[in-house]
């Protein structure tokens, strides 16, 4: 399961705005990154929930997705702002390796790492997450 997977199953919350990236869940489309735009991709909400509607897309008959059917995938910009306060700093170790630190209430400090920065920052993320429901 991707990183974005377990986001969305920990319970992040997507409310899609400009710039924001996402995949289709759908065995055709699943790696394709799509990004949200006022003149490609808009996020347009109804009272039956938010869709989001391809705009002058002519090559292919995608008209709109429903929300539930995209996968956000969070920039790391995103995911430290989610941190919040519980973060503390990004590091490159001599290993190459991205350590993001944080303080999670309750807890000494952690350091979660990965090869990438936005996959160190969401597993920070997650445990914090994960610190609140517990």
């Amino acid at each position: 399961m991707s990183v974005a997977e377990r986001l969305r199953a920990a319970g992040l919350a997507w409310h899609p705005r400009a710039g924001d990236r996402f995949t289709i869940r759908s065995e055709e489309l699943m790696g394709d990154v799509f990004t949200i735009s006022d003149m490609v991709v808009e996020a347009r909400d109804y009272p039956t929930g938010t869709v989001l509607g391809f705009n002058g897309t002519t090559e292919w008959a995608l008209d709109s997705v429903q929300l539930q059917d995209a996968l956000w995938l969070p920039r790391e910009d995103q995911l430290r702002e989610l941190l919040g306060p519980a973060f503390r700093s990004l590091a490159r170790a001599t290993t190459g390796e991205y350590q993001v630190l944080v303080a999670i209430p309750g807890r000494p400090e952690q350091v979660f790492g990965s090869s990438n920065p936005a996959d160190a920052y969401a597993e920070a993320l997650l445990a914090l997450m994960a610190s609140a429901t517990a």
